[in-house]
């Protein structure tokens, strides 16, 4: 590509209409150059060059030019070299005017939903399914002995211990990088797992596969809906008791302090959670017998460590003091009357942890020795910007 070129010109005043559309023409180049800019097509020089002539251009809108400013900190960080301090650059381009839904990068209290422990008899078969099936990623540095598994799945993980098997109630939402590649790798491990409770479908927008145990997973392609994730755990949606998913809500909003909305769609009422980026809980009322509690877990990051713990601790509902950085709760219940809605397992953990944010190894399940392309073992977590 060549170089973008950029004609300077004044702009006489103009309508509070015609403003605006301007800036936001303007708001639209400037993305396209710093795009260039970050994908080398252009250089620093280049760069700044057409920085200055598009302010320039922007002016004070009766033709004279923006004064000399620091170059915001938003631009600093996006960028991180000095050539754009040039006279009536970046500073003028910001100040567009545009308006934004501040209330839209909100997470409330809850910033990550980081991990779904269930316990299984058998690492091996475990193996197949999660590693071999769905093209996740064993941890090379955690619990790699023969009675745990850690399993990442983008910036998330399945912790698999060895014990009698656990099966959540309801299901897990995972994303695949590769998914117009996962019938195939399901369907080379249904031999192997013959003998247990492995089964796969695909249904319209996701696949849905059973582990050997019996956990529902439902594998879906990278999509908007689950934010930048190009790998990774959005959800976990809970079958819960008809007239339960109001009092949930309530006890994730007053007890946690995360967002939470009692919603309804086709299938029934159910209280949305908002679990870090991209990712929510879901309590899905339902008339269907479920089984009952196995102790299987989630684990969350919260933000305010202390102010949930108060309000559990004042109701009973620690179940354990773990450390300084982590302690559990069991039950969910309504806060109007104390009546027990649900229970699963919550391990609360403070954003102090030593375990917060580590970087998980990801690799690229469609590798092979056959047709191997060099430099492509690993993957990332998040889907490309461009």
């Amino acid at each position: 590509m060549g170089k973008l070129k950029r004609k300077s010109r004044s702009i006489k005043k103009l309508s509070a209409s015609e403003a605006s559309k301007v800036m936001a023409s303007k708001d639209f180049e400037v993305q396209q150059i710093f795009k260039a800019y970050r994908n080398g097509l252009i250089s620093q020089e280049t760069l700044t060059q057409q920085m200055d002539a598009l302010c320039g251009a922007a002016g004070n809108g009766d033709g004279s030019q923006a004064a000399s400013s620091p170059r915001p900190a938003r631009v600093r960080k996006l960028l991180g070299d000095a050539g754009l301090d040039a006279p009536g650059a970046i500073a003028r381009l910001m100040e567009t005017g545009k308006t934004y839904d501040r209330a839209a990068e909100d997470l409330g209290n809850i910033v990550a939903l980081e991990h779904v422990n269930v316990t299984v008899p058998d690492q091996e078969k475990a193996a197949l399914f999660y590693i071999n099936g769905l093209g996740l990623t064993r941890d090379p540095y955690m619990m790699t002995g023969p009675a745990n598994m850690w399993v990442n799945a983008g910036r998330q993980q399945f912790h698999l211990p060895t014990s009698k098997p656990q099966v959540l109630r309801g299901h897990i939402g995972v994303v695949v990088s590769d998914y117009d590649a996962l019938p195939q790798r399901l369907s080379r491990v249904r031999e192997s797992l013959a003998d247990t409770r492995f089964k796969c479908h695909e249904r319209e927008g996701y696949i849905e596969a059973l582990c050997p145990w019996g956990n529902r997973i439902r594998c879906f392609a990278p999509n908007q809906r689950f934010g930048p994730m190009a790998v990774g755990i959005p959800y976990v949606e809970f079958d819960v008791p008809v007239g339960t998913a109001d009092g949930i809500a309530r006890f994730y909003s007053q007890i946690l302090g995360a967002q939470v909305a009692p919603l309804e769609d086709a299938q029934g009422r159910f209280a949305c959670v908002t679990a870090g980026t991209g990712q929510n809980l879901f309590f899905r009322e339902t008339d269907r017998l479920t089984q009952p509690y196995d102790q299987h877990h989630i684990q969350i990051y919260i933000n305010d460590f202390s102010g949930p713990h108060r309000r559990l601790a004042a109701k009973g509902l620690i179940s354990q003091e773990s450390d300084q950085h982590q302690y559990r709760f069991q039950d969910i219940i309504d806060p109007d009357d104390g009546k027990v809605l649900f229970t699963i397992e919550h391990e609360v953990r403070s954003m102090k942890h030593p375990l917060y944010l580590r970087p998980l190894v990801n690799r690229n399940p469609s590798q092979s020795i056959i047709g191997y392309s060099p430099g492509e073992d690993a993957r990332n977590w998040a889907m490309s910007s461009n």
